[in-house]
């Protein structure tokens, strides 16, 4: 950890950050001037997509069926965390970009990549206020390294299980051409890792913000919809809401139709998200910018 060089980091499993909350921290970022360095998950794969194909086939050759993109051997944590300590040190570090279709090929200017692939390591931008991770890992403890230990602000994003199968489902189904019986598959395969090294991370996490549907998911193979966050509730969960200064009674004045589940959780409705992620984050985010240098 770092005042100079503070970190933040969302953990989050696989598709589970909305546009929403993308654009409420893009929101505090440009209103409170803070210039943040934005490192992605994805980016610390450890293959690109057609060899983690071969990689997958060679374990479940030699009798692994477990082998996921939530488990180790499929990231370079000790890369990120190389990243996180330098970071914390003086501001610097290396990172490279995943592109996930064509569009990202022009966005970070390599036409001649195919989707799936990492562009080359690169500096950091310099005179950043601080490193902003989101991804699978930023709060992940794994085989001697610590990535939890070197982070000033551990938030977790988390739908219920059953959520997360059915946007899963329908986003392989309907973006990516895969068939039903392919989907359920990876998620049983991801099961192992899913339970081992994803999960832990929200016990030691300083926020919480978990997605509850309100309405049917007991099937998600059957779900013909993925609700909508007007169908959802969040539960919002603070590990020490005294340390942090968080303000219960404004949260339940100015989000309407929220209300406290424990002492420590307040609970919002779905489509209030990126209003509670701004009201609570704001002031933390100028706390930490203040106590810098």
């Amino acid at each position: 950890m770092s005042k100079n060089h503070p970190i933040v980091a969302i953990a989050r499993p696989s598709g589970a950050a909305t546009p929403m909350v993308r654009d409420a921290f893009a929101h505090m970022f440009r209103r409170e001037k803070i210039i943040p360095a934005l490192v992605e998950g994805e980016s610390f794969h450890r293959y690109s997509r057609s060899d983690m194909k071969q990689a997958m086939q060679e374990s479940l050759d030699a009798g692994n069926p477990h082998f996921s993109h939530f488990g180790p051997d499929a990231n370079l944590f000790g890369d990120l965390e190389e990243l996180f300590e330098s970071y914390g040190e003086n501001g610097t570090g290396k990172t490279r970009h995943y592109l996930h279709n064509e569009a990202d090929a022009a966005r970070y200017n390599s036409p001649d990549m195919k989707p799936g692939e990492f562009t080359e390591w690169q500096d950091l931008p310099s005179g950043t206020d601080m490193l902003f991770y989101e991804g699978l890992h930023g709060c992940a403890i794994s085989d001697g390294v610590n990535l939890a230990r070197h982070v000033d602000l551990k938030i977790g994003l988390v739908p219920v299980i059953n959520l997360e199968w059915i946007q899963k489902i329908h986003r392989d189904i309907g973006e990516r051409g895969y068939s039903e019986d392919d989907v359920v598959d990876t998620i049983l395969r991801r099961m192992h890792d899913y339970v081992h090294y994803l999960i832990p991370q929200f016990a030691n996490t300083d926020i919480n913000f978990q997605m509850v549907p309100v309405v049917d998911t007991s099937d998600p193979t059957f779900a013909r919809n993925v609700p909508t966050l007007d169908e959802c509730v969040v539960v919002i969960r603070f590990c020490d809401p005294e340390g942090m200064e968080i303000d219960f009674p404004l949260l339940l004045d100015k989000i309407k139709n929220s209300k406290m589940s424990r002492r420590n959780s307040i609970v919002v409705p779905g489509g209030k998200l990126g209003q509670a992620i701004e009201l609570i984050m704001t002031p933390i985010f100028r706390r930490l910018m203040d106590g810098r240098g």
